[in-house]
């Protein structure tokens, strides 16, 4: 969900080559970036994060953010120096309580150098105080953070968190979190998890949330504006907490109709892939103009534009279904990212089979057959699409296809058992498409090589014979277009993920 086609990460590729690997010194600098391929300057290395603590005062007239950002890590290699992955003006970084140098490099790199080197393995605690206007950064030519009439908001992906808090940014090193935001009275701070307090002072508000599970840097989020806020209760016992904001003009309706839901939409996704897998559940729709939605954990972002044309249900289920697949099982690397997006898409045709409004077979006929062999989209390889496609539409519509075509292989109890253990041999840690296949091998018996070749990796469409080995119906060339599903409208509205910076 998601808002980007380009790589400019890849841009830093040179700078991470240049990095000290930990064998080629006994102390040294920490790589720049952990080497994701598709962005290679994201995240760094030489320690890993357990606890982001962020104690933030936001203005939401002038778009200024204060904060002490306190990090809890533990060193993976002895470090001279090593990076966060941040935007805003610092004011002074101390590491174990000493003050640390600092200085900013390339588009969005925080260089600390501690005044004594670091061992491996030792615990570290790194405060950074800062300030800065988030929506006046950009990095690589865009902005992640969001100015609404009457705030801002942090969501995007891959990357969102540079705007406001320091962090290790890559989904490879999962942390949990406290956000305690204080804001004007009358205005409300929206994050991930669960609500600990809200406490007014001075005509100020401090909201505390707290994100006890692991969570990868994009999905936490934060939310400053005038919100109407929802509360209750999933029939499973998850607390809901919903927030729109209060100008969102003739979309409020379809918005609330769409989201109120979520308890429903959660409980009904058990059935498929296990139990509810945090302690939080909800979702916000503030005033922006982006046109995408995303699975910040537990608490979805949804852009009003996706409800211009009424209620869609279908954008809930996408974004739920990735609190499961993205959220507890996060990518190993930016390339697996079908594990993300073909299983969200694939959730919205199941609960379009619920709603009886076309079955997922249906769906997958018309999907092949909508794409004639010539047609682009099958230039692209779900299982590895690269940058510059990772969130292309075939990702999202070819991935699901690929499922399809995996439960027809290897038969409904088989695949509903996959769809349902997957996140639990994973339950809070990162996978990869090879990591996928091998499980659904195990649970099925069945060799599946040249199936996920065949439909996650080759540029090209599948040919009728595959396409009838996977059960689908292949059209003649006599015969009449494809006929479109009831859901698929609704399901296609929510194409607007795929909205550019």
């Amino acid at each position: 969900m998601h808002p980007r086609l380009i790589a400019p990460g890849a841009l830093a590729a040179a700078s991470v080559l240049l990095a000290i690997p930990a064998s080629a010194a006994s102390v040294g600098p920490g790589a720049p970036g952990v080497g994701d391929p598709y962005y290679p300057a994201y995240g760094n290395g030489g320690y890993d994060v357990s606890h982001y603590d962020l104690r933030l005062k936001y203005q939401p007239a002038t778009d200024e953010l204060e904060g002490t950002a306190t990090i809890l890590a533990r060193t993976t290699q002895d470090l001279s120096r090593f990076d966060l992955d941040f935007l805003l003006d610092v004011d002074e970084v101390r590491v174990n309580g000493v003050k640390a140098a600092f200085a900013s490099s390339g588009e969005h790199e925080l260089e600390i150098t501690p005044r004594t080197p670091l061992a491996k393995g030792t615990a570290v605690t790194v405060v950074v105080r800062y300030h800065g206007v988030p929506s006046s950064k950009q990095a690589y030519g865009f902005t992640s953070w969001h100015r609404t009439p009457d705030g801002g908001v942090g969501a995007n992906e891959p990357e969102a968190a540079w705007w406001w808090f320091p962090s290790n940014d890559h989904p490879s090193d999962k942390a949990t979190y406290d956000v305690s935001v204080q804001v004007p009275d009358g205005t409300q701070a929206i994050s991930n998890g669960t609500l600990q307090s809200a406490v007014s002072r001075l005509g100020w508000t401090r909201y505390s949330w707290r994100s006890d599970k692991p969570q990868a840097t994009y999905l936490a989020t934060l939310a400053v504006g005038r919100f109407d806020l929802t509360t209750g209760t999933t029939e499973s016992g998850i607390p809901v907490v919903n927030a729109y904001s209060k100008d969102l003009g003739a979309n409020a309706g379809a918005a609330r109709a769409s989201v109120e839901r979520t308890g429903e939409i959660a409980d009904w996704l058990t059935d498929y892939f296990g139990p509810y897998p945090f302690n939080a559940l909800g979702g916000y729709v503030p005033n922006t103009n982006t046109g995408y939605a995303l699975e910040t954990q537990t608490r979805p972002f949804y852009s009003p534009r996706q409800f211009a044309n009424g209620s869609n249900t279908s954008v809930v289920v996408h974004e739920l279904a990735h609190q499961w697949y993205g959220d507890l099982v996060s990518v190993a690397g930016w390339k697996d990212i079908w594990i993300n997006e073909g299983f969200a898409r694939y959730a919205q045709w199941l609960w379009s089979e619920h709603e009886g409004e076309g079955t997922a077979k249906e769906l997958a006929d018309y999907v092949y057959a909508s794409h004639p062999a010539d047609d682009p989209f099958w230039k692209v390889a779900p299982g590895d699409p690269g940058p510059e496609n990772q969130f292309h539409l075939a990702v999202y519509d070819r991935g699901a296809l690929a499922l399809q075509a995996l439960r027809d292989e290897i038969g409904d109890d088989a695949f509903f058992a996959v769809l349902k253990g997957w996140p639990q041999r994973y339950a809070h840690g990162n996978a990869s498409v090879e990591d996928f296949r091998r499980y659904a091998e195990e649970v099925s018996g069945a060799k599946l090589d040249a199936l996920f070749d065949t439909w996650l990796f080759q540029p090209s469409k599948p040919t009728p014979a595959a396409a009838l080995a996977a059960s689908l119906t292949v059209p003649s060339a006599a015969s009449a277009a494809p006929v479109e599903p009831r859901s698929w409208r609704k399901i296609a509205a929510t194409n607007g993920v795929h909205d550019t910076h």
